[in-house]
């Protein structure tokens, strides 16, 4: 199975997109912003590389389907939130406690994500993660991989190592986008294809952005602000890597959430309950920062 991008656009002109992950609210929050700079004028869905990682996936699929931004803004505002709760999920506070005692027990981010993939795997119970494909293939606007590139960014449980799925991967797009996903516990648990079984992209880093290395633009949206858990000198937080892309020749430019919206993340990101006031709140924050991007992406 080939996980690694075959068609990585490497010119100054090139414009990426970095959509990093944040929960159902995070979900919501980027579509939002999206929706908002579009209706505003600056269209980031024409971006030449799209990197999506965790909710951010989800986006990265949505956006470069057959629905426009307004359309999938407007699914969210309408839809009615299933309950926060269900079976087999994990409560936020001991998930927290879990991984917060893996990653304190690593000894550098490889080994936090080999003892991530292990435990998500010990606590599995056998399941594939079919269940969790269902629903993430219900919110697709397209099941099929676009034409231009997009990257989705997965951790493999087994050895720990980063995965990055393209169209040319040989994995259904739904498969990526879910493997992504796959916090790894509880409703979340690792995701199965073929022989092969992953956990979230954001055990990497919830945004991947060095993954846009070679592009002249880089858009980061970030919906937990940039923050990290992992000790910083294991160099994924999101500063890191902005001061890499910028060393190296790229402007960049990040989309945290402003004050109106900062109250939908943390430990309420997971409930789609706030979906709804996520996304409004990020239409509003991407219609202000319209004008001041307009130069950047243009």
């Amino acid at each position: 199975m080939n996980t690694t991008p075959s068609s990585i656009p490497s010119t100054s002109a090139a414009r990426a997109l970095v959509l990093g992950g944040g929960g159902s609210a995070g979900n919501a929050w980027e579509i939002g912003v999206i929706a908002g700079l579009c209706a505003a004028g600056v269209d980031v869905t024409e971006a030449d590389l799209i990197i999506g990682t965790s909710a951010g996936s989800t986006v990265a699929a949505q956006i470069t389907g057959p629905a426009r931004p307004a359309g999938l803004l407007a699914d969210i505002l309408i839809a009615t939130p299933p309950p926060a709760g269900g079976p087999g999920r994990v409560p936020v506070v001991d998930l927290l406690e879990l991984t917060n005692g893996i990653i304190a027990g690593s000894v550098d981010a490889a080994d936090m994500r080999r003892r991530m993939g292990a435990a998500a795997l010990d606590l599995a119970s056998g399941d594939s993660g079919d269940a969790r494909r269902a629903v993430v293939a219900s919110r697709l606007p397209s099941l099929h991989w676009p034409q231009r590139p997009v990257h989705i960014v997965a951790v493999d449980a087994r050895t720990g190592e980063p995965v990055v799925f393209d169209r040319h991967s040989g994995v259904d797009l739904v498969d990526a986008v879910t493997a992504s996903c796959a916090q790894g516990f509880g409703a979340f648990p690792p995701h199965t294809i073929g022989d092969n079984h992953y956990i979230d992209g954001g055990y990497r880093s919830n945004e991947n952005a060095d993954l846009a290395a070679g592009c002249g633009r880089v858009l980061v949206l970030s919906p937990f602000g940039g923050r990290t858990r992992a000790p910083l000198e294991w160099g994924y937080h999101l500063t890191a890597q902005v001061d890499e892309l910028r060393a190296s020749g790229s402007r960049v430019e990040t989309i945290v959430p402003d004050a109106d919206s900062a109250a939908f993340f943390g430990a309420n990101a997971m409930d789609p309950s706030n979906r709804p006031p996520a996304a409004r709140a990020g239409y509003n924050q991407g219609r202000s920062l319209a004008e001041h991007l307009t130069d950047f992406w243009r």
